[in-house]
């Protein structure tokens, strides 16, 4: 796999688009880190760590299961997950000058000299860095 942060985004739209209650997404600390982002501003229910059987023989792989979020009526909390910086074209933003998302309405996930944050976070500290993703 090239991309397991854009990976991590199709399962979460795909599941999402077809009403699942949850994901399972392969363990890494990054990928942990933007679904810890994703809890506190509101848009998944929760996450955890769990190990899922494989095949007969075949040890356990450690996986994040995420809990999705959806509004009283059924309605998506996140309508929208894109995937800005990739492998073949990485998109960096300096303090001044990180975009909102949907005038502010959505949020956007940076990795800094500092850890993962929301672009939000990155200019109230005063740093820039790689954009990973946008939510709305």
């Amino acid at each position: 796999m090239t991309d397991p942060i854009a990976d991590m985004l199709s399962r979460i739209r795909n599941a999402t688009a077809v009403g699942r209650k949850r994901v399972d997404v392969p363990l890494s600390r990054l990928k942990t880190e933007i679904a810890r982002i994703l809890q506190n501003e509101g848009y998944i229910r929760a996450f955890m760590m769990v190990d899922v059987a494989r095949e007969k023989g075949q040890t356990a792989q450690s996986m994040i299961r995420i809990q999705l979020k959806y509004g009283s009526r059924g309605e998506n909390v996140i309508s929208g997950i894109q995937r800005v910086s990739r492998p073949g074209r990485r998109v960096y933003f300096g303090r001044d000058s990180v975009p909102p998302v949907l005038a502010g309405l959505g949020t956007s996930i940076l990795t800094t000299s500092r850890g993962v944050m929301t672009g939000r976070e990155a200019v109230k500290v005063g740093i820039g860095g790689e954009v990973l993703c946008n939510v709305w």
